[in-house]
């Protein structure tokens, strides 16, 4: 059974005080949730990391995240982290190639399967973004940039590696505009992703992976989203600052 997941991508937002609050006010409401609710997963600012990370200690179902991380395990990359900093902060997951990181600071899809591979090697979990932009939609490319974005970052990757990611479908289009997929529009490209996912590494393995969907989620429209067959939760950005509205968005299964 595929897991059911809220990400919350906090991006660069907050201060070590209110990151810290706001994961204290998470806890205890997904405490409230018990062994039905969904995994949350945190992603706060690299500063942050620590603050959070004390906050949700011992709340069952939830994690800690890195927006981001270095490919090379050590080494002179001024300004950079790497996935054993992370890891020794209790990371469990880094999300990796998300659509800013690709338009601001030129990441390929080779160079982040390079960061799949550290994140793997360390034992975290990658949440693996990818996505097309308004003009690639509107080129009717959504589904060659898509397939090229999981071919050329993720199926180097043998079975069991790939079982261990987490995948996030984040059209960019959609992404802090206020516009959203519709459900029909997500569960498309869904289903596309999982089918790919099937014809590399057989059905049971694309059956058991989670995909979630990340583009404006907001607590009035995750309930419709999250009903589609092969959305398994969402990557949420704006509305995961506010306890209330993720919380909400965690009750919408």
């Amino acid at each position: 059974m595929r897991k059911k997941i809220v990400a919350g991508n906090w991006k660069m937002n907050l201060t070590w005080d209110d990151s810290q609050a706001l994961a204290m006010e998470l806890a205890m409401l997904q405490s409230t949730q018990g062994q039905s609710g969904p995994e949350m997963i945190l992603a706060p600012a690299f500063p942050n990391l620590v603050a959070v990370a004390q906050a949700i200690k011992g709340a069952a179902g939830m994690h800690l995240a890195a927006q981001n991380v270095h490919q090379a395990a050590s080494g002179a990359y001024t300004g950079e982290v790497s996935v054993s900093m992370l890891k020794s902060v209790s990371c469990t997951h880094a999300i990796i190639g998300h659509s800013e990181r690709r338009q601001y600071f030129g990441e390929s899809n080779q160079l982040l399967a390079q960061k799949i591979n550290s994140v793997l090697q360390a034992g975290l979990t990658p949440i693996y973004c990818f996505g097309e932009t308004l003009e690639e939609r509107e080129g009717e490319k959504t589904f060659k940039v898509i397939e090229s974005q999981l071919r050329e970052a993720t199926f180097h990757l043998n079975s069991d590696q790939f079982s261990s990611l987490i995948l996030a479908y984040e059209p960019v289009w959609a992404i802090g505009t206020g516009k959203t997929a519709t459900p029909e529009q997500a569960q498309e490209v869904h289903a596309f992703v999982r089918k790919l996912i099937a014809d590399q590494f057989g059905t049971a393995l694309a059956d058991g992976v989670s995909i979630l969907y990340g583009g404006s989620v907001k607590a009035d429209n995750a309930k419709e989203l999250f009903s589609q067959p092969d959305i398994d939760g969402g990557l949420v950005g704006g509305a995961s600052l506010k306890a209330s509205e993720f919380a909400a968005i965690a009750r919408s299964f």
